[in-house]
């Protein structure tokens, strides 16, 4: 058996992506809104159904865009899981808004419906919801809790893109989306970001916000014959050297969820007889869920068991890391947010998640060494 290191992630290379980099190079436009930018936006577009979409620096960008079209401040309080990446939270907290840490369904990881339901303020004035490696969580509860309180729901879908939930496409449910091209990520472009709006208005005002709080946007289109400081913003407008990589993979995006998709599906077709004798859980999808193949998990019974499953895979060359400190226990969360309601279970499973390694380029070979090393190790 091959012994070279399997890493846990590595970052696609699309075949157009020098060849878009050049183009750009050899122009004289390398800043962001160039023809690379409108054709990505495009192609986002169109895999998204979102009626619009505007590329940014990150999807932690994004989120800071969402958090000032919400105009939130001091006294307003965000409803965001604790188990969840820090821009989920910190994007909030960044207006002054007190952020409000809910539990997940241990089952996807996904925010609890019930938990929010438990926290919800007259102060509550939104609610962000990821949808954990790329299955949707329970939007029916979310979006009953949202309509009932009067309150905005903002997917942060950063490992969902082409991600479905009863049909309808992740990050254009609720009335915000984001997505991360970071290289971690299905599709990516080394740092950037979306956000994604159904509402003309808002798309408006973020054209503005993402343009240093001016009206450029209005300015290159001829609509206005100067621009000028018209609200506040930020430089969450990406180079055309990021959009010329974005684009590139866009391109390639039903070759790259393919490739995923079959890592993803040896993994759920070889370890359930392990798992069932040795006491793991592994990674479900719902049935009215298309997920997007982002990560695979699974959870040992304990934390010692899953760190001795790390260390063993790790040893075989395989890397195998857990995943998210839940943020409720950060040094952050317990200055900038409140649980009502302690999170036992995003700490349970904090402490026993791990994610196998999976990206398109993994070869069969590869596959077989990881499952046949997960299915020798007793738990």
């Amino acid at each position: 058996m091959s012994t070279d290191r399997i890493l846990f992630n590595r970052p696609y290379r699309a075949r157009g992506e020098l060849a878009n980099l050049e183009a750009v190079l050899a122009s004289d436009h390398s800043h962001g809104d160039g023809p690379f930018t409108a054709s990505a936006t495009a192609k986002l577009r169109a895999i998204t159904e979102a009626p619009h979409a505007l590329l940014t620096t990150s999807c932690t960008s994004a989120l800071e865009m969402a958090g000032l079209l919400l105009e939130l401040g001091p006294g307003d309080e965000v409803i965001v899981p604790s188990f969840a990446f820090t821009s989920t939270a910190t994007s909030m907290a960044l207006r002054g808004a007190t952020c409000v840490f809910a539990d997940i369904d241990p089952a996807t990881g996904n925010l609890d419906p019930a938990s929010v339901a438990a926290v919800i303020t007259p102060r509550t004035r939104a609610v962000v919801v990821i949808h954990y490696g790329g299955v949707a969580a329970d939007m029916s509860g979310l979006l009953e809790l949202a309509d009932g309180h009067g309150i905005v729901l903002v997917e942060d879908n950063a490992h969902g893109l082409g991600g479905r939930w009863r049909g309808r496409p992740l990050g254009t449910i609720g009335t915000l989306g984001t997505l991360s091209f970071h290289d971690t990520k299905n599709v990516h472009c080394g740092e950037g970001g979306a956000l994604l709006m159904s509402d003309r208005i808002l798309m408006d005002r973020a054209e503005i916000i993402r343009e240093k709080g001016t009206d450029r946007a209005r300015f290159l289109r001829g609509t206005v014959d100067k621009y000028s400081w018209q609200d506040l913003g930020s430089s969450y407008l990406p180079s055309e050297l990021n959009a010329a990589v974005l684009d590139a993979q866009l391109d390639e995006f039903d070759l790259i969820q393919s490739g995923r998709h079959r890592v993803w599906d040896a993994y759920a077709a070889a370890l359930p007889d392990w798992a069932a004798r040795n006491d793991v859980r592994l990674m479900t999808v719902p049935p009215d869920r298309e997920h997007t193949a982002h990560l695979y998990f699974l959870r040992a019974p304990t934390e010692e068991r899953r760190d001795a499953l790390i260390r063993y895979l790790a040893g075989l060359g395989i890397a195998a890391p857990f995943h998210y400190v839940p943020l409720d226990s950060s040094p952050a969360g317990l200055k900038l947010g409140r649980t009502p309601v302690p999170c036992v279970r995003s700490h349970e499973f904090s402490r026993t998640v791990l994610r196998l390694p999976l990206w398109p380029g993994l070869t069969d070979e590869q596959v077989s060494r990881i499952v046949d090393a997960v299915t020798t190790f007793r738990v």
